[in-house]
C-alpha cells in the first residue's frame, strides 16, 4: 500500500466533503465505490512484462481516497494497493485535486457587521461563531470581553485593509508653549506601559499613564524565566520578596513538540526540553496593580477608562486629547515626552509608518481555566511552551501553548505566524471558533466541566527588520515601546519579554535623553530593542506562515519546526535557552543554520518557495548587518564600552547628544551589558539626577 497524495480541504464540515467526494466527483479514469469515509476508485487493469508488476497491479488495481476531520478542517489522503504505479492514477489525481480546488478554494471569513445598540453581542455573533458565543457567556465578563475581541479585529481589520489611509493622531503644532509641560512623561496604554512608567517615576519624573480599559485588567497572561525578570529587580521596580509574590506558579521543565505523524523518519524530532524558558507562571495582574501604585507613590498619575484622541506637538511639549469614556468628558495635559504602549492596534504606529502593516502578526486566543480538567491530564509541574498536535489547518499553522498557574489553574493559548494581507489580515474570531471546538483534541476535557475564569486574546505584531533604523518608532517629543514598536522575536513573540529584557538599556537611554532634552525624532529613534541577531532570525517566522491563496503540502510547517527544533534538541540546553531568549551569537545562528541544510536539503528550496526572491534578498540584508555587528562586537564590545564610561563626565557635559548616540551604540555592541555611570559609581538604575 502506497500514499499518493495528501491535502487539505479548507472546510471545516467534514461531511459535506465526503458527499461532494461520493455523490459529485466523477472520473474518466475508473469506477467509483463508495465507501464509510470515502471512495475507491478501480482503474482499467493493464499488463505488463514484470510478472511481480502484473500480480500486483492487476490483484488490486485501486486507488483508496478518504477524508478525515481534525483541527475543524478536512483532510484527504489517497493510497493505491500496488506498490508500483498504476495506469491513469496519475491523471486521477490531478482532476481530484483541481476539482476540490475549485469547490473549496480557500476563505478568509470576515466578522459581521453588527449594531449593538439593536442587540448584544452575543445574539449578533451567534450564527456566525456559535462555540465561541456559547462558552464567553460562561466567562465572567464574557459579554464584555467578546466586545472588544470584536473590537480590536474590527480596528486590526481596517488598518490592514486601508494601510495608505491611516487616521492622523499626530498633528505638528506652530503654537508657542503658554506654560511648561505639566508632566515629564505621558504614557499611553496600561499593560506594558505601566512598568517602564513606574520605573520612570522613581526616578523622581512627573509621570501620566492613559489606560483605556479600567486599570489593571489584562486580557493576557504572561510568562518569564527568573534570570530575565531579575532586570526589573535590578531596576528596584520590584523586590525579590515582591517577585516571589507574584510567581503564579514555577515549574520543573516546558516542552516543545510538532506533529510529525506526516513527517519522512529524518525530520521527526524528539521533545525539546527548556527547563529555564517561560517556566515561571506571573500573577499579569498583580504585577499591574503593584507597577501602579509605584508609580502612585512615587508622585504618577494614573487616568484609566480614558481613551487616547491625539496630540499636538510643538517644540516644547506635546499636547494630548483624550476623553474619559464612562463620561464622556474630553481632557487635555501636556508632557514632555509622549510614550506610545498602546500595541498592535496604536494609532499612533500606523501613522509614524505612513499606514504600512506589520509584516506579521501571530493572532492569539485562549483562556485561563480554574479547573475542570481530569486527573492525568496535565501535570502541573510542567509547561507546553510550543506544541502543535496537526498539520496546515485552513491557511494556518495552529500552535498552542499550555502554562499551569496558581492552584488549579491552566492558560491555554492558540495562535499561528500570520503574514499581513489586505484580504486576510488574520481573524481572532475565526481562532476562537477553533480554541473552544478542537480543544479536547488537544488536551482531553469535557469543555462543559471545564471553569472558565477568564478570555485572553490579542494581536502580536512583528517587523522584519534589516537595520536597527528601518522602521520609524519616534516623532519629536514622541516615542514607540512594546508590540507599538513591533521589534520582537519571532519565536518568544511578545512584547512583554523585549520589554523587559532591554528594559536596563531603554530606561538608561531614555534617561540620558530627557536629562538633556534630547527628544527630537533624530535622538528618539535611537532608543530602540533592536538587536540584529533576533532580526536575522525573522525568516525563521516566515517558515511558519502559510501565504494568503496558496496551498502548501500539510506537513510541510511542522517538518521545518522539527528540523529546527530537531537540531536544538541535540545540543545543550544552553543553546536552546539562547536561541529562545534572543540571545544567539553569530556563530552559534550559522552553525545551527549549515546543520539545519545538511539535514533537511530541500528546506532551501521550501524558504525560496515561501519567501520569494524579494524576501530571500531582504534577509540576506538582515543577515550581513548580522554579521557587521558581530565584526563590530568583536573589534570594539570588549573594549569600547568601558572606556566611553572613562570619559562621560566630559563627553555628557559638552556634547550630550553624541554622548546619547555612543551609549546606544555601547549597548548594540554589547546587548545585555549593565553599564555605569562614572558620576556616582553606581549601576545605571540608581541616577542621581533628575528633573522634575
Amino acid at each position: 500500500m502506497q500514499e499518493i497524495l495528501y491535502i487539505e480541504v479548507p472546510e471545516p464540515d467534514t461531511a459535506t466533503v465526503r458527499a461532494w467526494l461520493q455523490q459529485e466527483f466523477k472520473t474518466d479514469f475508473g469506477s467509483k465505490r463508495i465507501t464509510p469515509d470515502g471512495i475507491q476508485c478501480q482503474l482499467p487493469h493493464t499488463n505488463t512484462n514484470n510478472r511481480t508488476d502484473t500480480l500486483q497491479t492487476a490483484a488490486i488495481p485501486e486507488v483508496a481516497i478518504f477524508v478525515w476531520s481534525l483541527q475543524r478542517t478536512t483532510y484527504l489522503k489517497a493510497f493505491r494497493w500496488s506498490a508500483q504505479p498504476i495506469a491513469g492514477e496519475e491523471e486521477l489525481i490531478k482532476t481530484l485535486i483541481t476539482d476540490i480546488r475549485q469547490r473549496f478554494p480557500q476563505q478568509y471569513p470576515a466578522p459581521p457587521a453588527i449594531n449593538l445598540s439593536q442587540q448584544s453581542i452575543f445574539t449578533s455573533l451567534a450564527p456566525h461563531y456559535p462555540q465561541t458565543v456559547k462558552f464567553f457567556q460562561k466567562i465572567p465578563n464574557g459579554e464584555y470581553d467578546l466586545n472588544r475581541v470584536y473590537w480590536w479585529e474590527q480596528r486590526w481589520r481596517e488598518n490592514t485593509r486601508h494601510p495608505q489611509e491611516p487616521k492622523p493622531v499626530i498633528f505638528r503644532s506652530s503654537t508657542p508653549d503658554a506654560d511648561k509641560p505639566i508632566y515629564d512623561l505621558i504614557y499611553v496604554g496600561g499593560a506594558l506601559g505601566v512598568i517602564h512608567a513606574a520605573v520612570m517615576a522613581q526616578l523622581g519624573y512627573r509621570v501620566l499613564l492613559l489606560e483605556r480599559l479600567p486599570f489593571g485588567r489584562m486580557n493576557r497572561e504572561w510568562n518569564i524565566s527568573r534570570d530575565e525578570f531579575q532586570s526589573l529587580i535590578e531596576l528596584n521596580l520590584f523586590t525579590p520578596a515582591e517577585f516571589e509574590s507574584i510567581i503564579a506558579r514555577e515549574y520543573v521543565d516546558g516542552f516543545h513538540k510538532f506533529f510529525d505523524g506526516n513527517n519522512p523518519p529524518h525530520l521527526k524530532s524528539a521533545v525539546l526540553h527548556t527547563p529555564t524558558v517561560l517556566n515561571v507562571g506571573l500573577d499579569a495582574e498583580k504585577l499591574l496593580r503593584i507597577c501602579g501604585e509605584k508609580l502612585l507613590q512615587a508622585g504618577g498619575e494614573i487616568w484609566d477608562e480614558t481613551e487616547f484622541i491625539k496630540a499636538d506637538i510643538s517644540d516644547g511639549s506635546a499636547i494630548v486629547s483624550a476623553k474619559h469614556l464612562p463620561s464622556g468628558i474630553v481632557k487635555q495635559t501636556s508632557g514632555r515626552l509622549l510614550v506610545d504602549a498602546m500595541g498592535t492596534a496604536s494609532p499612533i504606529a500606523w501613522q509614524l509608518n505612513g499606514g504600512r502593516t506589520f509584516d506579521s502578526v501571530c493572532p492569539t486566543v485562549g483562556a485561563v481555566i480554574e479547573s475542570g480538567f481530569e486527573p492525568g491530564v496535565w501535570d502541573k509541574r510542567y509547561g507546553d511552551v510550543l506544541f502543535s498536535h496537526g498539520d496546515i489547518s485552513r491557511g494556518r499553522q495552529l500552535i498552542w501553548e499550555l502554562f499551569p498557574a496558581a492552584e488549579e489553574e491552566i492558560t491555554i493559548y492558540l495562535f499561528h505566524y500570520h503574514q499581513v494581507h489586505p484580504d486576510n489580515p488574520g481573524s481572532l474570531l475565526e481562532m476562537y471558533e477553533d480554541f473552544f471546538t478542537i480543544l479536547p483534541e488537544y488536551r482531553r476535557c469535557d469543555l462543559e466541566k471545564l471553569q472558565w475564569k477568564k478570555a485572553t486574546f490579542g494581536y502580536i505584531p512583528g517587523h522584519f527588520s534589516v537595520s536597527g533604523s528601518d522602521r520609524t518608532i519616534a516623532f519629536d517629543r514622541l516615542i514607540a515601546f512594546g508590540d507599538a514598536a513591533s521589534l520582537q522575536s519571532p519565536l518568544v513573540f511578545t512584547g512583554f519579554g523585549s520589554l523587559v529584557r532591554n528594559l536596563s538599556r531603554l530606561t538608561d537611554l531614555l534617561n540620558t535623553a530627557l536629562k538633556h532634552d534630547l527628544l527630537s525624532a533624530k535622538h528618539l529613534n535611537q532608543i530602540r530593542a533592536y538587536q540584529s541577531n533576533v532580526s536575522v532570525t525573522w525568516m525563521f517566522s516566515k517558515g511558519m506562515m502559510v501565504p494568503t491563496g496558496r496551498y502548501l503540502p500539510p506537513q510541510r510547517i511542522n517538518s521545518t519546526l522539527n528540523t529546527f527544533f530537531g537540531l536544538l534538541a541535540d545540543q545543550s540546553l544552553q543553546v536552546a535557552d539562547d536561541f529562545i531568549k534572543d540571545r544567539v551569537t553569530f556563530g552559534t545562528f550559522n552553525r545551527l543554520a549549515i546543520a539545519a541544510a545538511f539535514k533537511n536539503p530541500t528546506l532551501l528550496l521550501w524558504i525560496w518557495d515561501m519567501a520569494g526572491a524579494k524576501d530571500i534578498l531582504r534577509w540576506l540584508g538582515s543577515y550581513l548587518n548580522f554579521a557587521l555587528y558581530a565584526l563590530f562586537s568583536w573589534l570594539f564590545g570588549w573594549w569600547l564600552p568601558s572606556c566611553t564610561q572613562l570619559v562621560q563626565h566630559w563627553i555628557e557635559s559638552h556634547y550630550p547628544s553624541f554622548w546619547l548616540w555612543l551609549l546606544a551604540q555601547s549597548y548594540a555592541l554589547a546587548p545585555g551589558r549593565k553599564f555605569r555611570h562614572s558620576v556616582d559609581s553606581s549601576p545605571v538604575t540608581d541616577f542621581s539626577y533628575h528633573q522634575k
